[in-house]
C-alpha cells in the first residue's frame, strides 16, 4: 500500500512538471500533423479526463501524464487515429492514381504532336485514325479526373505534396526526370510507352554544347560552352611564354599580363613568380626550388613526429577532422595520399607560426595550388585522377610547393588568424562602410532585418570566397589577386563589396532574417565560369579606384 501512494505522489509530483509532448518523428509511417484536418483530435487532447474520488484517481493521474506525452518509437492509438483521419479526408494512393493516368495521357498528347511534325506522313496518318477514338475517351476521363482531383483537394483543404512533385518533376511531362526512379509511375504497358517516348523526345532534340559542369569542375570553361583556347587566349599564352622565356622576368609586366588570368599551362611557374617564392633570374631558379624542397621536408623531419605529442594533439586533431571536409565533392581530395600531404603541411604550418596556430579555414587556401601545381605533371582533368600515378619526386615537388606558397599568402593575412581574429574584424568592418556609400538600399534592407555582416562576411574574409565560388573560379580569381598589390590582404575587400552588391535584386526581395541569411549562405554559383570572375573583378576594381585612396569617402 505504501509503495501504491508512493507512486502516486511520483506523479502527481512530476506531471505539473512535462514541459511539453515529444513531436512524432515524420515519415513513411507518420504523415505531417495537419491542424486543419486534426482540429478535433487537438481539442479531444486538451481535455483532461474528470477527476473521479479513491481509487481510480490514481489510474486517472497517470492517464494525464500518459495523454500529454508520446513516445517516438512507439507507433500508438492516437497515430493509429491520425492516419484514419488522414485517410477519410484525403485518400493519397486515389490521388496519385488519379495524376498518373492523368500525366499520361498528357504523354501521349504530346507524342501525337511530335508525330504531326514528323517527315513520315503515311506512318502519322495511321496512327491518328487507330488512337483517334481512344483519344477523346481518354481526353473526357482526363477531364473528369482532373475534376476528381481538384474537388478531393478543396475538400481536405491541403495539397497533397506527391501530387505536386509528380506534375513537376515526372519525365512524362516535358522531358524531365524524376528525383528517383522509385517515383516515378511503373506497373503498366502504357507507363512503358510514355517512357519510351519521353526518351525519344530526349534523343531528338538538337545537340547543344556542354553547359560548364558545376560545383566539382575545375577546368577553365565559360558558361557559354565556348571553347577553352580561343584565338586571343592562344595570343596571349604566346605572350606569357615570350615573358617567361627571358634570363630574367619582369614582374610588373608579368603582374599587368596575369590580371585578366593566366592560362593553364603557365600558371604554376606565374603563381610561383608572383608570389615570390621564385627569383626572377631564370638562372636562380632551379638551385632555389631544391633548396626549399630540401628545407621543407627538413621540417617533416624534424617536426612531424611530435603531432602525437600532448602539447600538439590538438592541432593535430583538429587539423585531422578538417581535412576529408575540404571539397568533399572533388573525389581528388577524398584519396588518402592527399588528405596525408595536406596533414604535413597544415601541421608544419601550425608548428612554425605560434601566434596564431592552426585555424579551421587554412585548409580550404591550400587546395588552389595543389591543384594548380598537379597540372604541371598532367595534361588531363584533375577531379578524378590518382595521384598515386606520379612519381614519388613529382608529388614531394608538388607538397613543398604547395607548403611554400600558402606560407606566402598567409604572410600577408596572419593577422587574419591571431588571437580574436583582428584582421577579419576590421574587414567586416569596412565592408559595411563600403556598402552603405555604394548601395544604401542593400545595406539599409540588411539593417532593417537586423542582418549583421559579420554573420556572413566573417567567412567570406576568413576563406577567401572559397566556399562561395567553385574552385575553378577561385583559381582564376587568385590569378587576379597574385597580380594585384596586396591582392589577398586589401582588394579582397573590394572583391567582396562586388560580390555582395551583385546580388542586390534577391537581397531586396527577401522580407524576413531568415530568408536573407539562407540566400547569403547558399549564394547561386555553382554554375559560375570565367565570365562571370571577369565582371566581378572589374567592378571590383572600379570600386577600388574610386574609394582606396581616399578612404574618407566611404566614411559617414
Amino acid at each position: 500500500m505504501s509503495s501504491d501512494g508512493t507512486r502516486k505522489q511520483f506523479w502527481k509530483r512530476n506531471a505539473a512538471k512535462v514541459p511539453g509532448s515529444i513531436q512524432h518523428v515524420y515519415g513513411a509511417q507518420h504523415p505531417p500533423f495537419d491542424p486543419l484536418l486534426h482540429a478535433n483530435l487537438i481539442k479531444a487532447a486538451n481535455k483532461h479526463p474528470p477527476a473521479t474520488p479513491g481509487k481510480p484517481k490514481k489510474a486517472t493521474t497517470f492517464q494525464e501524464f500518459e495523454s500529454i506525452t508520446s513516445d517516438a518509437w512507439d507507433v500508438g492509438d492516437d497515430d493509429d487515429e491520425l492516419l484514419a483521419m488522414a485517410a477519410q479526408n484525403l485518400n493519397i494512393e486515389v490521388v496519385m492514381e488519379t495524376a498518373n493516368k492523368v500525366i499520361e495521357n498528357h504523354s501521349k498528347q504530346q507524342e501525337r504532336q511530335r508525330l504531326d511534325d514528323s517527315t513520315d506522313l503515311e506512318q502519322r496518318n495511321e496512327d491518328t485514325q487507330d488512337e483517334t477514338a481512344e483519344d477523346e475517351e481518354e481526353d473526357e476521363e482526363n477531364e473528369e479526373e482532373e475534376e476528381e482531383v481538384e474537388e478531393r483537394v478543396e475538400e481536405g483543404d491541403v495539397t497533397s505534396p506527391e501530387v505536386s512533385f509528380a506534375s513537376q518533376s515526372s519525365p512524362y511531362t516535358d522531358g524531365r526526370l524524376v528525383k528517383s526512379h522509385s517515383e516515378a509511375p511503373i506497373g503498366s504497358p502504357k507507363d512503358a510507352a510514355g517512357e519510351s517516348a519521353g526518351l525519344h523526345r530526349q534523343r531528338s532534340l538538337p545537340h547543344r554544347p556542354p553547359l560548364i559542369p558545376l560545383v566539382a569542375r575545375m577546368a577553365d570553361q565559360n558558361t557559354s560552352g565556348t571553347p577553352v583556347m580561343t584565338e586571343r587566349e592562344a595570343s596571349r599564352l604566346d605572350k606569357f611564354k615570350q615573358l617567361l622565356a627571358g634570363p630574367n622576368t619582369d614582374l610588373e609586366e608579368l603582374r599587368k599580363l596575369s590580371w585578366s588570368g593566366i592560362p593553364r599551362q603557365v600558371r604554376p611557374i606565374t603563381w610561383k613568380l608572383l608570389s615570390g617564392y621564385l627569383p626572377a633570374n631564370a638562372e636562380r631558379r632551379e638551385s632555389v626550388l631544391q633548396r626549399k624542397r630540401q628545407e621543407y621536408f627538413g621540417f617533416i623531419q624534424q617536426y612531424y613526429d611530435s603531432r602525437n605529442d600532448e602539447h600538439h594533439q590538438d592541432t593535430y586533431r583538429q587539423i585531422h577532422i578538417d581535412i576529408p571536409r575540404t571539397n568533399p565533392l572533388i573525389p581528388l581530395f577524398q584519396q588518402a595520399s592527399v588528405q596525408e600531404i595536406f596533414e604535413r603541411i597544415l601541421f608544419i604550418w601550425a608548428i612554425r607560426h605560434p601566434a596564431s596556430g592552426y585555424v579551421q579555414g587554412i585548409n580550404d587556401l591550400v587546395t588552389p595550388f595543389f591543384v594548380v601545381y598537379v597540372f604541371e605533371y598532367i595534361e588531363e582533368e584533375v577531379e578524378n585522377f590518382d595521384v598515386s600515378s606520379l612519381q614519388e619526386e613529382a608529388l614531394r615537388n608538388i607538397e613543398a610547393d604547395s607548403f611554400w606558397c600558402m606560407s606566402k599568402l598567409l604572410d600577408g593575412i596572419q593577422d587574419n588568424y591571431t588571437f580574436a581574429q583582428p584582421g577579419i574584424q576590421r574587414k567586416v568592418k569596412a565592408l559595411e562602410e563600403l556598402v552603405s556609400r555604394i548601395d544604401e538600399s542593400v545595406h539599409i534592407h540588411m539593417q532593417q532585418y537586423e542582418v549583421e555582416y559579420l554573420q556572413f562576411a566573417f567567412r567570406w574574409m576568413n576563406n577567401l570566397l572559397m566556399r562561395e565560388l567553385p574552385l575553378r573560379c577561385t583559381i582564376r580569381l587568385w590569378d587576379t589577386y597574385q597580380a594585384e598589390p596586396e591582392g589577398f590582404s586589401h582588394f579582397h575587400l573590394y572583391v567582396c563589396a562586388a560580390f555582395l552588391v551583385r546580388w542586390r535584386k534577391e537581397i531586396l526581395e527577401e522580407r524576413d532574417f531568415q530568408g536573407l541569411m539562407i540566400l547569403l549562405q547558399n549564394l547561386p554559383t555553382m554554375h559560375w565560369g570565367n565570365e562571370e570572375v571577369s565582371v566581378l573583378l572589374a567592378e571590383a576594381y572600379r570600386l577600388k579606384f574610386a574609394f582606396a585612396d581616399a578612404p574618407n569617402h566611404y566614411k559617414r
